[in-house]
């Protein structure tokens, strides 16, 4: 049962970030790299942007071990009272976004320049879905807890599918007005958070009888409310890492109308392979890593920390493995995976060239993400969050002190170049995998080697080097030179690595 729902959650995991990828490529096609995508980015992300940083992880970190102990009753009444909680936290935000709009498109998108009457517009819309984006977090999270990972990973479907009709409607009709573009946008997306609510809503009805049967056959315990603490720290783990990236869009937005849309279609040629590869492995990870590091009062036998080391020295080989190939692929052929995305429509040529070189620069994150995505699993196991949300605040001002520094030195006043935004969040997120290596050290001895890491790493950067030398091939030809490159990455880290056959055996 347990693998037939895993391939399944894959397989709707692979289909929502396939339609999320449709849907900035048609974003793309409809609008361009102009100053009206930026705002439809600010609009149609803002919601789950900000439910991803002030709810969703932290519900997960604190939810799911309180719901383990409570019978479902008890967890009824936790959700119910939750819910009320995070809708009226959705309200203040929706009237915050409201009378301050301004505040809000200066600190995420500076550089929009005319378009902000447009982005004023277009906040009232993400305002209204606020409440419905946090109310998602919460069943979602419940449906964790349940297991129902096809009820989770379906749920987004609704959203993108939404978006991408009211995207298909503006490409057919080019006569509208801008008003009438994002009022479009702005139905689709509320349009889509209403069905994914239904959708969390019915699978949280079928799925009650097999919970309630579930938790008949154990004894239940009470549980308090968590402390403030405890919200406060997982807040922090799970919201910090998200702003490296929302902090890298607003820098990258100096630079001007479109700037904002160029550097989210090049994050979306990294993110793709993050979340399908590197964090899908910590995802399947988690468990292991949790079982093996099971909190206890006794120090644990050799045989034990024997199995510790295995099971992260498997994760670590694993997931830099998959982030080496992506590297690769990306750094190597990202000229023609840009034009195949993105080159279309309104998008000019000169647009799609800027997000191969952005996104060419940002691919080597993908390294420092791999390390950090089990170390971050790791912490979590092992009830050391705060270490992790110190390292991350501490990468976030690291990127923020980086910008400003480019800034300083750009040739345009107050401008910075995407690259070196990209090239800041390499560094940013490389400095946070190092240090939080240092705080782990007493957990990872044993189970990172170079030996392990260093024949992937160097065949990706020869390869992607020798790629990037070479004429850039057409569209199709360059994706399956792209799948080549990553397999012969995938190849040699095999070959050279015994921990990592003996992860993929498992």
């Amino acid at each position: 049962m347990f693998l037939r729902a895993g391939l399944l959650s894959v397989v709707l995991l692979l289909a929502s970030r396939l339609l999320g990828l449709l849907r900035e490529s048609l974003q793309a096609a409809a609008l361009g790299a102009t100053g009206l995508a930026d705002v439809a980015i600010l609009m149609l992300t803002l919601p789950d942007l900000l439910t991803g940083i002030l709810a969703s992880g932290a519900l997960a970190y604190v939810l799911l071990p309180m719901w383990a102990a409570q019978t479902e009753q008890a967890q009824v009444a936790t959700r119910e009272r939750l819910a009320r909680i995070l809708l009226a936290v959705g309200l203040l935000v929706s009237v915050l976004i409201t009378l301050a709009p301004r505040l809000v498109v200066q600190a995420l998108a500076p550089g929009l320049g005319a378009a902000q009457d447009a982005a004023h517009f277009a906040l009232r819309w993400s305002a209204v879905a606020m409440p419905l984006a946090l109310l998602a977090a919460l069943w979602t999270t419940n449906l964790q807890h349940r297991r129902d990972f096809t009820g989770m990973y379906g749920a987004n479907l609704a959203v993108n599918a939404a978006i991408i009709g009211a995207l298909l409607l503006i490409t057919l009709d080019t006569g509208r007005s801008w008003t009438g573009l994002i009022a479009l946008l702005g139905a689709g997306l509320l349009l889509g958070m209403g069905l994914r609510l239904g959708w969390l809503r019915w699978r949280l009805g079928r799925s009650k009888a097999s919970q309630a049967g579930q938790m008949s056959g154990g004894a239940a315990v009470a549980t308090p409310w968590p402390r403030t603490v405890i919200w406060l720290w997982a807040l922090a783990s799970a919201g910090l890492p998200l702003l490296l990236p929302v902090l890298g869009r607003s820098l990258a937005s100096t630079g001007g109308e479109g700037a904002l849309a160029t550097f989210n279609f090049a994050w979306k040629l990294i993110e793709l392979p993050l979340v399908l590869a590197v964090q899908l492995v910590a995802v399947l990870a988690f468990p292991g890593v949790a079982s093996a590091f099971a909190l206890s009062e006794a120090a644990p036998s050799e045989t034990q920390r024997a199995r510790q080391r295995e099971v992260l020295r498997h994760g670590f080989v694993l997931a830099w493995a998959l982030a080496c190939a992506a590297a690769a692929a990306l750094a190597g052929m990202a000229p023609a995976l840009a034009a195949l995305l993105f080159g279309w429509g309104r998008m000019s040529p000169e647009a799609v060239v800027e997000v191969a070189l952005w996104g060419r620069a940002g691919a080597w994150s993908l390294l420092p993400q791999a390390l950090l995505a089990v170390l971050s699993i790791l912490m979590a196991s092992t009830g050391r969050l705060r270490e992790a949300a110190i390292v991350y605040l501490g990468a976030v001002a690291l990127l923020a002190m980086l910008g400003w520094m480019f800034v300083g030195q750009s040739e345009r006043p107050g401008v910075l170049d995407g690259a070196h935004v990209m090239w800041s969040i390499n560094a940013a997120l490389a400095v946070a995998a190092a240090a939080l290596l240092w705080c782990a050290r007493d957990l990872v001895a044993g189970a990172l080697y170079l030996r392990d890491l260093a024949p992937a790493a160097a065949t990706a950067a020869v390869l992607a080097l020798a790629a990037a030398s070479l004429p850039p091939p057409a569209r199709l030809p360059g994706l399956g030179l792209a799948l080549l490159l990553a397999a012969l990455v995938l190849l040699v880290a095999w070959a050279c690595s015994p921990p990592l056959r003996e992860a993929l055996r498992r």
